[in-house]
């Protein structure tokens, strides 16, 4: 079915609506590749994962593959200690949860940023140069929840910045949702564009806040949920290699949808009386997995392009120039909610493992090279749970299925998903494997009401892949190693089921529990 033009540019001006639930390191000979990549391709790193892979192996991952900039969602210990000394740009964000503290009380702001921003930002330290202030607190979903509480909140924590003398360097902004802004249906185009009224008040006084402390204005922005949301949506208008039909808007013609949604916040940010208005692209990528319209094909092609479109300085129709991104995301999360679609825990260009999905050029370099990986990753034993084939009644199969499926990740048995084409029995055997491994290989787990086995023998089939899931690791004194790979100290009670870490107190002579992990 063809569309008009006008509703093309509707959906543009309603692009996204999304809701979380919550580098080859360069020789002296490629510093003009890098300072393409300076420019503006930074990645976000999530870690809603049932196992997280060591920070300091992903560190070393985002170094060799040329990543210099990274945005988190929150301030992990453990992430920051990795990053001190890496030379990659953070930006550090605080949750959703904790902006009504933030907002009421100037102290806690002050506390906040001396632990998680003051103690990393010295030279040679972590350099930070962004700390985000709640995460799409204005998404419709939230309905106005953080509406109030926001602005409170960003001024607390950019005095506390200036307090700690470190607002000349560190600024603080709020990524914001592309929801936000939109063109009336008399007329959808990009210049017609301005703030949706419910919010219109609050979003501009934010504005005026960062402008007035040289910070920039954080949008999020998804291509992909113009498809997810609209099967008439024009595909090759959602990707960076040219459209069958282009869009006009006066002058400016618009060969993807990106550059319409960017230059109708622009129009926005005009009639705010903010033409200049420094922004950054805080978070876009595209899906492998989950969706008829997320795979590895589609995603590349995504991603190559928007790298290539920001590496190029050329900016967009109205706003030419160089763009600032953050790609999303670095790696898959297989506890994120997928509320919003099963799409939403395959975000990642790297598996939940560390391993590159696709081949991508993030430096600009056409070299032609593949990804890295992250090295050192340890791995559960090589077994997995399954439907077991002689059984002959299945009765109550189904309900095993949703069991399984409803405490762990089965979207990509979904339609159009990579494990779309299973069988009835193929189905039983990835739910049960996602929950087995998921609960750490437990023999009681692959259970099942007697269906399911366990087996050594891969049974993944063509692109749908049956994980082995990462080893659990710990941490002592620092370093991380497996649980069976225990220090001087480690003891096992038999009668708890629980591994303990003995230390001495300063009191001669006793002893006390540091650390206890469940039996694996």
């Amino acid at each position: 079915m063809k569309k008009s033009l006008t509703f093309i540019f509707l959906l543009i001006s309603i692009l996204v609506t999304r809701s979380l639930s919550s580098s080859s390191s360069s020789s002296d000979d490629d510093d003009e590749t890098y300072k393409k990549n300076d420019i503006g391709v930074g990645v976000n790193w999530g870690t809603m994962t049932s196992h997280q892979l060591p920070p300091e192996n992903v560190v070393e991952m985002m170094k060799e593959n040329g990543f210099k900039k990274v945005k988190l969602f929150e301030a992990e210990k453990r992430i920051m200690e990795a990053l001190i000394g890496s030379g990659i740009e953070v930006m550090v964000a605080i949750p959703n949860f904790m902006l009504l503290d933030m907002s009421r009380d100037s102290s806690y702001a002050d506390y906040w940023v001396d632990v998680n921003v003051t103690k990393y930002a010295y030279p040679g330290g972590v350099d930070i140069k962004y700390v985000a202030v709640g995460n799409e607190p204005f998404l419709k979903a939230y309905n106005a929840t953080y509406l109030q509480i926001t602005l409170p909140a960003l001024k607390n924590v950019q005095d506390a910045l200036n307090r700690a003398g470190l607002g000349h360097q560190i600024k603080a902004t709020v990524p914001l949702n592309a929801d936000i802004y939109e063109s009336p249906e008399s007329n959808p185009v990009p210049s017609a564009g301005d703030f949706r009224p419910g919010i219109k008040d609050q979003t501009i006084q934010i504005i005026q806040y960062l402008y007035a402390n040289d910070a920039p204005f954080t949008v999020n922005i998804y291509p992909f949920l113009s498809l997810y949301g609209n099967r008439y949506f024009p595909m090759d208008f959602a990707f960076f290699d040219g459209s069958k039909n282009p869009v006009k808007d006066g002058s400016y013609v618009y060969t993807n949808v990106f550059d319409a949604n960017y230059d109708t916040l622009v129009a926005s940010l005009r009639k705010a009386g903010y033409p200049e208005m420094k922004i950054i692209v805080g978070e876009i990528g595209w899906p492998t997995d989950g969706d008829i319209n997320a795979n590895i094909k589609n995603a590349k092609r995504f991603m190559q392009g928007v790298i290539n479109h920001v590496l190029s300085s050329k900016g967009t129709p109205v706003r030419t120039g160089p763009l600032e991104i953050y790609l999303f995301s670095l790696l898959d999360e297989n506890k994120k909610s997928v509320a919003p679609g099963s799409f939403e825990t395959h975000w990642g260009i790297f598996e939940y493992d560390g391993k590159p999905k696709y081949e991508l050029d993030i430096s600009g370099s056409k070299k032609d090279k593949g990804l890295a990986p992250v090295v050192g990753v340890q791995y559960m034993n090589r077994r997995w749970c399954v439907l077991n084939p002689k059984v002959k009644d299945l009765e109550g199969i189904a309900k095993e299925i949703d069991y399984a499926c409803s405490l762990s990740d089965c979207t990509s048995l979904g339609y159009g998903s990579s494990c779309n084409h299973l069988s009835l029995a193929g189905n039983a055997s990835y739910a049960f494997n996602m929950y087995y491994q998921l609960q750490a290989q437990n023999a009681w787990d692959c259970e099942f009401s007697g269906l399911a086995i366990v087996t050594s023998e891969d049974p993944s089939v063509g692109e749908c892949h049956f994980p082995v899931m990462i080893a659990d690791v710990k941490c002592y004194n620092g370093n991380h190693r497996r649980i069976d790979q225990y220090p001087k100290g480690l003891k096992f009670l038999e009668t708890h089921k629980l591994w303990i870490l003995l230390y001495p107190t300063e009191t001669a002579g006793l002893v006390r529990v540091r650390l206890a992990y469940a039996l694996p």
